[in-house]
């Protein structure tokens, strides 16, 4: 809804929990992708085979190949047979590579098989497919084969029992998996501008750029584990964790040969949206092992854009952040630009914009990531003073992830988190009177100001009704969002998170239970744990309405994880109690999918039929985490 000049007493309203990051995803502004991308053709006149040129898979040779799959799967994993019977299935499929890596089961198959293929018969198989690499990597069955090879090699590369004695091939001499990786390379590098835009040779582009770069992103991971799914089910994750392996010198030379094919194309890369992908990869990428080489990237990338027509209102930077393409790209770019890249470009492009960048269906994402990457006072400070005035217009507007941002870029940098707080208090209205200041956690979990949460009707410009506690109460917890739950969390880290401490220990214990039943909510309490701002005392405090309710936190999914923790920081006065609670219903904790794994972790049996042993097992497990914490200390 648009926001009006407001009194300080204005009626509530219920803060969209927009900010999701997925394309498509409601609210987002970011329409589904679902373009269909016309078949570029080779170039230099070369024409690709005919589809039926190439072999079939036979329903014989598919059954069979389903069966000793299925046989596979049911041998040990070590010994001499699965050894045996791997070699001789990937025999047969190096003789029917192409058939079955482009038909829709049997590509499944054979991603299984090179799972588990040992290094020769993967690179014959590889060996096999590569006469007709373009038709495989654009075709929609065998580009998951090739991206199934790719990923074979961090756990292939270098193994010395695979490498002692060399075999001969068809043509000659077998080719190492370091060959092979080089040649796939040079051949994409030949034609890189196509594979980078074609939907699915793009994928081959990226895994190979990980491969060459020896990390492998989470988030391309699951893109490829869920390649099958529709898109709306695939949404890119905020940050990619990443998992390094060692390659030798020639993958990260070859790294650098082919990022530097992004530079011949550079606006096609910013532009199109397949070929976008690509160049943001081969920047996290970069970023980690070839940061010099990153930084190059980063400045063709905003030498281009800065040369561009200039907006009507300024930097010519400020049409790209709008766009849902080139938008991406520069949410890459801002995450891994150093510092002082950062604070040329607030000052050069951003300063001024703020609140027209947040209030943008589009670019409020790239404002985002670039509160993500601050990490100084100078460059927090004003974007604070700029963008802070309008959080509760943000708010409104369904843009809470960048609130959310500039909430945890106070936290990292440990500066102006009082100011967020009391502006945040403000937003909700729950500032003044003071009283309302208890329920701030209900309203930041669930988004809510404090009139929608409560139900009241106040007229503008009336005086703020003090807070009812028999109305708190007898209230139900409101549906926890997940952007409300990671506000909470950041302001749990704050260094002064007493205000939110005061509101959770006033939750009823049916208040709190909810709470940490909620997939989203069981996380607040995991921050009360995990925060070194919050004292024993205070979360003793916090977690004592919990009292009374262990079976039913045990019984639940989420609920038991809270348990679990509370249970490894609790000392042993307190583990009696929970365990003397939960004792007193075992049977029906022990019948609960949840509630057994509780159980056994308590140690429930042993407590109800020896006592002794239970207390001098639990002051033994006691003692070593006091040894280990002061390890840890240390």
């Amino acid at each position: 809804m648009g926001l009006v000049p407001r009194s300080p007493h204005q009626a509530g309203r219920r803060f969209p929990a927009g900010g999701k990051r997925g394309r498509g995803a409601k609210g987002s502004g970011r329409p589904p992708p679902g373009r269909q991308r016309q078949p570029c053709p080779p170039p230099d006149g070369r024409s690709e085979p005919a589809p039926d040129a190439h072999p079939h898979l036979s329903p014989e040779a598919l059954g069979y190949f389903r069966r000793a799959l299925s046989a596979l799967k049911e041998v040990p994993e070590t010994g001499e047979e699965r050894e045996l019977m791997v070699h001789n299935v990937l025999k047969e499929v190096e003789a029917q590579a192409l058939a079955l890596a482009t038909n829709r089961a049997g590509s499944e198959m054979l991603q299984e098989l090179l799972g588990f293929s040992p290094l020769k018969p993967l690179c014959r198989v590889w060996a096999a497919l590569r006469p007709n690499l373009r038709f495989v990597a654009c075709h929609r069955c065998g580009v998951h084969v090739l991206q199934s090879a790719l990923l074979q090699l961090p756990r292939l590369l270098g193994n010395p029992a695979e490498e002692e004695e060399e075999e001969d091939g068809k043509d000659g001499p077998l080719e190492t998996l370091e060959e092979l990786g080089l040649g796939l390379a040079a051949e994409v590098c030949d034609d890189f501008l196509f594979y980078c835009g074609d939907t699915h040779g793009s994928f081959v582009v990226r895994t190979l750029l990980q491969v060459l770069g020896g990390t492998l992103l989470e988030s391309e991971r699951a893109r490829h584990r869920g390649s099958q799914l529709p898109e709306a089910q695939r949404a890119p994750s905020r940050e990619c964790k990443a998992t390094d392996f060692e390659v030798p010198e020639t993958f990260l030379n070859c790294l650098q040969n082919l990022s530097s094919c992004f530079l011949k194309d550079i606006a096609v890369f910013i532009t199109d949206k397949i070929s976008s992908f690509c160049l943001q990869v081969a920047l996290q990428i970069l970023h980690r092992k070839l940061p010099q080489f990153c930084a190059h990237l980063c400045n063709a990338v905003m030498g281009y854009l800065s040369s561009r027509n200039s907006s009507a209102d300024g930097s010519p930077l400020l049409l790209f952040l709008r766009d849902q393409t080139s938008s991406r790209l520069l949410e890459q770019v801002l995450l891994v630009s150093e510092p002082p890249r950062l604070q040329s470009l607030f000052e050069d492009h951003f300063q001024g914009q703020l609140q027209t960048l947040a209030a943008h269906p589009i670019a409020n994402f790239p404002l985002q990531r670039f509160l993500d990457a601050i990490t100084t006072p100078e460059l927090l400070s004003p974007v604070f003073e700029e963008l802070s005035p309008a959080l509760e217009a943000v708010l409104a507007q369904g843009h809470s992830g960048v609130v959310i941002a500039l909430v945890e870029a106070c936290h990292r940098v440990g500066i102006h988190q009082a100011q967020v707080l009391q502006l945040l208090l403000e937003a909700f209205h729950c500032a003044e009177p003071s009283s309302r200041q208890v329920a701030c956690v209900p309203l930041f979990a669930t988004l809510m100001t404090y009139e929608v949460y409560y139900g009241l009707a106040e007229e503008e410009g009336a005086v703020p009704a003090e807070h009812q506690v028999e109305m708190a109460t007898a209230r139900d917890l409101g549906e926890v969002t997940v952007l409300g739950s990671l506000l909470l969390q950041h302001l749990l880290h704050f260094s002064s998170p007493g205000i939110i401490l005061r509101s959770l220990g006033a939750l009823t214990g049916p208040q709190l239970l909810t709470l940490a039943q909620s997939p989203a909510g069981s996380h607040v309490l995991d921050a009360v744990l995990t925060s070194p701002s919050v004292t024993r005392k205070q979360c003793r405090r916090v977690l004592k309405t919990l009292k009374g309710q262990y079976v039913a936190l045990a019984c639940s999914r989420h609920g038991s994880r809270v348990l679990d923790a509370i249970w490894s920081g609790a000392a042993l006065g307190a583990r009696k109690e929970i365990a003397a609670e939960l004792g007193a219903r075992n049977q029906e904790l022990i019948r609960d999918p949840f509630g057994h794994h509780v159980a056994r972790n308590v140690a429930l049996t042993t407590f109800l039929k020896r006592r002794e042993a239970w207390e001098q097992q639990q002051g033994t497990v006691a003692k070593r985490r006091r040894a280990l914490n002061s390890i840890l200390e240390d």
